[in-house]
């Protein structure tokens, strides 16, 4: 079917979506459309159809998603972060806010959710409309799984610099305090500095033991002359004693990895003690680690502090 000029320049727009009001409303029949869908064209949703057959792409589900919600829609959570350049892949269920009164409800594989928080800034690509990223996080966030993956979108989010940490503040602190708990622990680990789960995990750890109280979480080091060392995950100012995270994650070979677990020599130049422990072992054995950090503390309580000058991240440090 050739369709109007007007009509094909929408439909490359919304990437071979289009709703039968848009059909009907470009003086496409009744009965045409209804032909084609029974042979050319699929429905993806009620009144939403695309204008080829096989698989739907991700970019096409959107469209079909937001066509379907209504003009006033757009997509949250990670629906949202998806096309906003999160690490987050489009899931299943795509999900949309709409405005209050609307109802929320669930329709085949979209989740649509009335929200009375209609002021903030919609992020519009192409035909798509967004939650900014702020408030796609913490969606994401608090839709998570488990509390685990709560904190690594929060705290992997301002972590890389995908978001500001005051604007997460905001969207966890305009929130129904329903479910707001675990979104508040881990805004709290990313605001003192905590820049991967592995160390909020070491941080939760060691806190279980009194005698480990008062450690900052990536401070800046300089040395007696005022030249910069490496920055520890877990800094004991009071005796100068630092704990190092070493995870392959982040270095593609065995040369990256063998300079990241070099690179704390400095510190040991400077007279630091440094316990490094790894994500397997906090993650596999939590006892194991927090006993590796202890022995480090009765190690570097036996030597006079060194002449290290520490800075907190923040004003903030982590307490037992």
């Amino acid at each position: 079917m050739q369709l109007p000029p007007d009509l094909r320049a929408l439909a490359e727009l919304q990437h071979g979506v289009l709703s039968r009001g848009q059909l009907e409303r470009a003086g496409v029949a009744a009965g045409l459309i209804r032909w084609h869908s029974c042979r050319n064209w699929q429905s993806l949703l009620p009144g939403v159809l695309m204008l080829n057959t096989g698989q739907p792409s991700d970019r096409q589900r959107l469209v079909a998603a937001q066509l379907y919600a209504g003009p006033n829609s757009w997509l949250r959570a990670d629906s949202a972060l998806a096309c906003l350049g999160g690490s987050e892949p489009l899931g299943p269920r795509v999900k949309l806010y709409v405005p209050h009164p609307q109802r929320s409800r669930s329709v085949m594989w979209l989740s649509i959710a009335a929200t009375r928080l209609t002021n903030e800034r919609i992020v519009e690509r192409g035909a798509l409309r967004l939650s900014c990223r702020p408030r796609a996080v913490v969606d994401a966030a608090a839709e998570a799984p488990d509390e685990r993956a709560c904190r690594a979108m929060i705290v992997g989010a301002v972590q890389e610099r995908f978001v500001r940490l005051p604007d997460i503040q905001h969207w966890v602190g305009v929130r129904r305090r329903n479910g707001t708990v675990r979104l508040k622990n881990a805004l709290a680990e990313a605001a003192v500095g905590a820049w991967s789960v592995p160390e909020a995990d070491l941080g939760r750890i060691l806190r279980r033991s009194p005698q480990l109280s008062g450690f900052w979480a990536n401070p800046t080091l300089r040395d007696i002359h005022g030249r910069p060392l490496t920055t520890p995950d877990i800094w004991f100012d009071e005796l100068g004693l630092a704990v190092m995270v070493h995870s392959r994650r982040f270095h593609s070979n065995v040369l990256d990895w063998d300079a990241t677990v070099l690179a704390d020599q400095d510190l040991r130049d400077a007279g630091v003690e440094v316990v490094p422990v790894t994500p397997h072992l906090i993650a596999k054995n939590p006892d194991r680690a927090l006993e590796a950090v202890v022995a480090g503390l009765r190690r570097a309580r036996s030597s006079p502090r060194p002449d290290v000058v520490a800075t907190p991240r923040l004003a903030h440090q982590w307490a037992a």
